[in-house]
């Protein structure tokens, strides 16, 4: 039997346990025999270990996290118990049936994106789940799933080859997931030796005149009613600020600062984060009817609810406006080329879009350089006039 300890099994307790090289059993000092196993790859089992009239057994009760300290206890107490009396500490069960991808899709959205991803990364993987992992490997068991299978899921999207990766990289989540719950042994992912496509570059940003013709046709649209006033504000604001589409439809009338001039984002893809309240914007918040009894700048159809199809405003307007290839994120990215156009650093300009990696804003650095070149040639252009002959200038 193990030596009495002074560690207690309790879920802080549990939580708190690392080894470094070998698996180690951690015993409870109030239950002689239940212990938790540290593994290295950091899966945590209760065990029990005890001897009876047949000699020392050694019984794995559950995993931690599937079972509580609590639970854990109990059922140890009861095993301790059946192996001293003589009786078997395991009666015979049915196996239990061996976890499916569908399975182990359902408790990494439960477990991980429902409480560490914003809402358009939940929308982001279930989109990859509900569309494509489910109906193609949902029925399989995990251990029928190797690299085979998965490529094969790969090939069949590479006609969107976008879209393929992003399947590809949500399925190689899941399996990281169950790599570090224990579902599966560690090294095992196959998506890890998978491929990816490349994918090209979209890069589309409005130019002076296409944010002159868009501004007419948000006018005529207030002007006729046809699209709401709610609908037409959240484009403006998404112009105005180069918020994230989910930025600006999460809005509250309570994360408008005025005393402050921030509008305060609760929830962004990068963490909290404010941004600050301009005139123009100012403006557009003052011409938004608020609805009573809802939190929302912009309300949906629905009482109490925010908008759901401020894509469906935006085709419509950009159709008007002859702006057919625009999506709607490339407001954001015109917002960041109209910044830099007018000198903004791309430091700032992370700022700005909420941006917590440099490698994010580096995508504008060849419109920086464009912008350095301009300006090169104005300053050049005009101390040139004073020192070149006028031949050279005028060339």
């Amino acid at each position: 039997m193990p030596k009495r300890s002074s560690f207690r099994v309790s879920r802080r307790s549990v939580e708190a346990l690392r080894v470094d090289r070998k698996d180690a059993v951690f015993w409870d000092r109030d239950l002689p025999g239940f212990g938790v196993r540290v593994h290295r790859s950091g899966r945590k089992t209760y065990v029990v270990q005890t001897r009876g009239p047949a000699g020392l057994k050694r019984v794995t009760i559950g995993q931690h996290g599937e079972l509580t300290p609590e639970e854990a206890r109990t059922e140890a107490r009861e095993i301790i118990d059946r192996i001293k009396r003589g009786i078997d500490p395991t009666p015979d069960e049915a196996p239990a049936p061996e976890l499916t991808i569908a399975d182990l899709a359902e408790r990494c959205v439960s477990a991980h994106v429902a409480v560490n991803c914003s809402a358009g990364t939940m929308r982001n993987y279930r989109n990859a789940i509900d569309g494509y992992i489910v109906p193609e490997l949902g029925d399989l068991p995990l251990g029928a799933v190797d690299r085979a299978e998965v490529s094969a899921l790969h090939y069949r999207l590479r006609g969107t080859p976008h879209q393929a990766n992003r399947v590809i990289r949500v399925l190689s989540k899941i399996f990281s997931l169950a790599e570090a719950w224990g579902v599966v042994p560690p090294g095992t992912n196959p998506c890890k030796a998978v491929r990816l496509y490349k994918e090209g570059k979209r890069e589309r940003f409005l130019k002076e005149d296409e944010y002159r013709r868009l501004g007419r046709v948000l006018d005529e649209a207030q002007a006729e009613g046809s699209l709401g006033p709610h609908g037409i504000a959240a484009i403006r604001l998404l112009l105005l600020t180069g918020c994230r589409r989910d930025e600006i439809v999460t809005l509250r009338w309570d994360d408008v600062d005025r005393a402050a001039g921030e509008l305060r984002l609760r929830e962004t893809k990068t963490g909290a984060r404010m941004i600050p309240l301009t005139p123009a914007v100012e403006e557009v918040l003052a011409g938004i009817p608020r609805v009573p009894g809802n939190p929302w700048v912009i309300a949906g159809a629905k009482a109490g609810s925010h908008m759901a199809n401020v894509d469906k405003v935006w085709r419509r307007l950009r159709e008007r406006a002859g702006l057919e290839d625009v999506r709607i994120h490339d407001l954001r990215h015109s917002y960041a080329s109209r910044a830099l156009a007018l000198g903004e650093s791309l430091t700032m300009i992370g700022r700005l879009l909420g941006h917590t990696k440099v490698g994010t804003t580096a995508r504008y650095a060849h419109l920086a350089r464009d912008t350095e070149r301009a300006s090169a040639a104005r300053v050049g252009g005009s101390i040139g006039s004073d020192i070149m002959p006028e031949d050279v200038v005028a060339a």
